[in-house]
């Protein structure tokens, strides 16, 4: 029975010490890396981490309409959060549509097209965020 105990605890440290060593080399794409810092970065530009802390209401409904913005730059509501990272994620793929365009430089149509489309989504995402900021101070 020991020889039993001993085979199995010594394949199973084993496989332990493949296991953290395959952990502990293993490199991650760039790609991956990237999209999660992206992720994390609009997630917290955007507001979510207050949103969880707080557990604000979703939306309200308030004198026979719905409030979707908290009227107050203080404080905000969960639906704050989605159409901020909405506008964030708009304005990055603006961002890098923008960029894709620059390495189109034998195929000028499809340069110029990228270029549009990427300022057009950028110009979007800036003039529906400031409209927000501009709905919660009530101008």
């Amino acid at each position: 029975m020991s020889k039993k105990v001993k085979k199995h605890a010594s394949s199973m440290s084993f496989s332990l010490s493949r296991w953290f060593r395959k952990i502990s080399t293993a490199k991650p794409s760039s790609l991956a890396v990237t999209i999660i810092v992206i992720a994390y970065a609009i997630f917290l530009f955007s507001g979510g981490l207050y949103t969880i802390i707080t557990q604000p209401l979703t939306a309200v409904y308030y004198s026979q309409r719905f409030l979707f913005l908290y009227p107050e730059l203080g404080s905000q509501f969960v639906s704050d959060t989605v159409i901020a990272v909405m506008l964030y994620a708009i304005g990055f793929v603006g961002l890098l549509a923008v960029y894709q365009s620059t390495k189109y430089a034998y195929k000028p149509r499809q340069a110029y097209m990228m270029m549009v489309i990427g300022v057009t989504l950028l110009l979007l995402a800036y003039i529906f965020l400031e409209d927000a900021i501009l709905i919660k101070t009530g101008r």
